[in-house]
């Protein structure tokens, strides 16, 4: 499954490591590819609540503003 998590915060490369990092480290996702430019993420998954997304993220300090299925 792949989700698209809309962003509010990031400003910087820093940024997007950070959210980068965040979400790796979450069981059950597989791989992340971060957007500057679009303020969203790409994260292949599986078994990876939406919850935990949005937890990770915003414990990195960022804002999710939305989260679909793609």
């Amino acid at each position: 499954m792949i989700k698209i998590i809309k962003i509010e915060g990031m400003s910087c490369m820093h940024c997007v490591n950070h959210v980068k990092n965040a979400l790796t480290d979450i069981a059950g996702v597989k791989s992340v590819e971060v957007d500057l430019k679009a303020k969203s993420a790409k994260v292949q998954l599986e078994g990876v609540s939406d919850d935990e997304l949005k937890n990770a993220i915003e414990d990195a300090g960022y804002e999710v503003v939305g989260i679909e299925e793609n």
